[in-house]
Formats: structure tokens, sequence, C-alpha cells
């Protein structure tokens, strides 16, 4: 017969946190969030940390390149959508990898035989006003000058003009030596006054570029998330039926971290994906899956070998799984289950698998509830889909400002691979819906609102890292009428009108 669970499957609003002593070190600027995404032995450094503990769900109308680049700069992390081509999914981790954080490897490059045309159709394809000027216009070569906007002037210059006629010779640049530290390289460009300072070899060829906008933007942005080589960090979503084809161009594109996207992840189709790319690639490529909802998803994929474990299925707010299909449970319950099953694997056997919390999260508190229960980071479309950096067009709607969000099992995402159950058949019917959201400005402005509320959140529960939180974390269930107790009531609200 069949087996029932006796908790009931349970939601992140039907939970409080009970505050713990709030130490005299527990003020919101000594909290850390910076948390582990791929597995790791006990005692040892993660390979891969993030510094805020969220990351954009593999969404058509959320994780592009842009909100990668703006959530990056920010200390989290995007999954670069995988239901689009292989090449244009790879040139988009590519973009992120090239924008100007720290040495910069040159990907616009002419010879001094290009004409202005030629500079301003590059400049137009891959958005850069810094353009290096090499003898035979690939980067193998020697430099001989760059060009910039300060270089040509569109009113005046004709477009057949040549390069080598306007451009800014390497006998007026100044250089550093390829041995120059980021530092040396900043002080360089103070000194000089320069906008951007090119690093050469000793056959005077470009290696980098290092900006001194990037300088500015860092101090700015003190957690953003760079790599080994002082690029923004990327991940992006994979289906089971291109990875063999999608995997090696990501991976030549510089991604970071994978994902398998399925709205379902307790699969053969998920575990045979994993297991290739680890067979093929070892530890090189880091590579997580899901979903899953308790302790037999999270084993099995313990036991493909996923670097990290999604959990959450039908709890995101365009998701009708439950809806059509029947299946699922509370983000809660599930999240609280595969905690527990990580926590028992982790004493067993010393490994620490991350589990992503993806779904569920309507209020900012729900985040610090996700934390406390066992997640270690969490996926988010909804928020993220309302910024300007989100990929999703900017409309008026009544007399307010939305932007589009739309599921990646609509009909609208078109993304049958998502949800196939091997047949390769079209989507028979939707578990997405197409919706709009509240349109909420910047990003950065925004989840600085956030973090804010998590950090001063976690005060009150006397931690000041996520791992202190989960270890002492008190929570308690509550009633339907706590929850109205917990919001304004017995009260006439006044209209804001300023």
């Amino acid at each position: 017969m069949a087996f029932y669970y006796k908790e009931v499957s349970r939601t992140f609003s039907e939970y409080l946190l009970i505050p713990n002593l709030t130490r005299k070190d527990c003020i919101p600027s000594k909290v850390s969030l910076k948390t582990p995404i791929v597995k790791f032995r006990k005692d040892e450094k993660p390979p891969i940390e993030i510094n805020i503990p969220f990351v954009s769900a593999i969404m058509q109308s959320v994780s592009d390149s842009n909100l990668a680049i703006a959530l990056s700069k920010c200390g989290g992390l995007s999954f670069i959508f995988g239901s689009q081509s292989i090449e244009q999914q790879a040139d988009m981790v590519k973009k992120v990898k090239n924008f100007k954080a720290g040495f910069v490897v040159s990907n616009a490059n002419l010879s001094p035989e290009h004409t202005l045309k030629d500079v301003i159709e590059l400049k137009e394809k891959t958005g850069h006003g810094t353009i290096a000027i090499t003898e035979d216009g690939t980067l193998s070569s020697k430099l001989v000058g760059i060009v910039t906007s300060r270089d040509y002037r569109m009113s005046r210059d004709f477009l057949d003009k040549k390069i080598k006629e306007f451009m800014t010779p390497f006998s007026k640049l100044i250089v550093s030596s390829i041995n120059s530290s980021l530092k040396e390289a900043n002080d360089v460009i103070w000194e000089h006054k320069l906008h951007c300072l090119p690093i050469i070899n000793d056959k005077q060829e470009l290696v980098y570029f290092v900006f001194r906008k990037d300088y500015e933007d860092h101090k700015q942005n003190p957690l953003e998330l760079l790599d080994s080589e002082k690029r923004l960090m990327v991940g992006a979503g994979i289906n089971t039926r291109d990875y063999k084809e999608r995997v090696p161009a990501l991976v030549k594109a510089g991604v970071d971290v994978l994902c398998v996207d399925s709205s379902d992840g307790f699969s053969e189709w998920q575990s045979e994906t994993i297991k290739y790319i680890k067979e093929e690639y070892k530890d090189t490529v880091k590579i997580g899956g899901g979903n899953v909802v308790d302790k037999e998803g999270f084993m099995y994929f313990v036991e493909a070998g996923a670097d990290f474990v999604k959990v959450g299925i039908g709890g995101g707010s365009i998701c009708i799984t439950r809806e059509t299909k029947g299946i699922g449970r509370g983000q809660a319950s599930a999240l609280i289950e595969v905690a527990k099953a990580r926590e028992d694997y982790f004493k067993e056997t010393g490994i620490y698998i991350p589990i992503c919390s993806d779904g569920g999260v309507v209020h900012d508190y729900h985040s610090v509830l996700a934390l406390a229960m066992g997640a270690d980071f969490i996926m988010m479309g909804r928020y993220f889909a309302r910024f300007d950096e989100s990929p999703a067009p900017k409309t008026k709607l009544g007399n307010n400002y939305v932007k589009e969000y739309w599921g990646e099992g609509s009909k609208r995402a078109r993304n049958w691979q998502r949800y196939d159950f091997g047949d390769g058949s079209n989507l028979k019917f939707e578990e997405g819906v197409d919706s709009y959201v509240p349109y909420a400005g910047k990003l950065k402005d925004n989840i600085d609102v956030t973090l804010s509320k998590i950090k001063s959140t976690m005060c009150s529960c006397g931690a000041i890292s996520i791992a202190e939180l989960q270890r002492t974390a008190r929570i308690t269930l509550v009633s339907s009428t706590s929850i109205v107790e917990g919001g304004a009531h017995d009260v006439i609200l006044k209209e804001n009108n300023y």
C-alpha cells in the first residue's frame, strides 16, 4: 500500500524564529553571510564559496549576463538559463567572465589596417570602448597601439579611415610588465591619471588590461565575487539531453559551477548526466542537481556525485506543478528533512554536501528561516525578476510599472527539456504561468535592504554566521491567528502620501 507521511507539509509562513541572547558582538557589521556552494571534506576549505547566500534562478526572465554581473558584484551568483542555444549561453558566460574586474583579457582586437567602421562594429558587438591594436589584429601578436572613443570623432572622421591614422601608438602608451601586481598596476593608473593600463610581456604582446573604473567599482562593491584570476564568477544551468555538447562549451567559456535544471530531479536521466560529467571532468567541473523534497532524493544525488543538491518542488510563485500534477511538498518540510539527511551523511562520512533552497520565499525573513533550517544558499526567481538588470521587459500596468515574469514550464518558455520524460515530446500542459511582478528598481539597492534585514534577524537570534545560526536557532510553529497578530491589526492605517 502507499506510504503516508505523518507530518503535515508545511511552508515557511508557518514558522517563526525565537530570539536567542544577543551578545555584544552580535551586531550587523560583524555578521558574515559567506557560505559554501559545493561539497568539501571536514576541516578543509570549500572549493567555492559565495559572499551572500543568494543565487538567481535558472530562468529566461531572470538570469542573463546582465543580472549575473550585477549579482556577482554584490557577492551572489547567477545560474544563466539553459533554455537557449549552446552558443548563446556560452556567450553570456563569456560576457560575465570578461566583465571589467581586475586583469582583463581583451576580446576586442583589431589591426592598424582596419577602419573606423570596424571599430564601431566591434564596439557594438562587444560593448567594449577600449580596443587593442595589434600587428595582425589578434591577441597573440605585438601590441602597436590602442583606440578609445577619444581617438576619433564620428561627426568628422570618415568610416573608411584606417586605424593607423588615428590610434594612440605604442610609443605614447604607458604600460606595465606582466610581473606587476594588481596594486602596482592601480598605482600606475592613479599616478599617470590613466583610464586603462595595458599589461604586456617581454615580446610586447598584450596580456591584460587594467581599468581605473574597476578599482573604483570594487571599492563600492567590497563583497564582489571573484575567481582566482580576479574575474566575476558565474554559474549555468544545463539539461539532461544535450549536456555532452553543452558542458564543454560552457567550461571553455569559463563557467565556475553548473546545475542540472529540472522541476523533479529524482530521475535516472539526471543521475546519468551528473555521473557522465564527473567521469569526464573528474573534480575540475562542479555540478549540482535537483530538485528533490526528501531524504531518498537527496541520497540519490549524493550517490551520483553531485556537488550540491537543490530542494523544492512547486513552491515558486509562478510554478503550478502541485496544481497540475499533484506532486511536491511544503518548502519548509522538504528542507528540514533534506537538511537532516545531509547532517547524518556528514557525520558518517565527513563530506559536507551544501543544499540550496529553491522556492517558497515570499518575505525576507523566510530567507533567514531557510538558512536556519539548514539551507546553505537560496535560489530565487521572483525576487530578482523585479530589478532593472533582469532580462524581462518593463511595462506600465494601470498606474504602476511592472516587469514580465514567466515560468520555465510555461508555453512562453517552451523549455520542454526541463519537463521531458525521455521521449522528446513537446509540452502537453503547463507547469508554470506567464505573469507580472512589481518593478523594484536596481538590484543593489534592494539587495542591500534585504541583507540588512537578514543580518538584523540573525543578531536577534544570537548568530553572526550562517553555521552558527544553523547550530543555535530556535524555531516554533505558529497558528493562523498568531500570523494575523504578527502584522498591523486593529488600527486604521494612514495613507502614505509622502
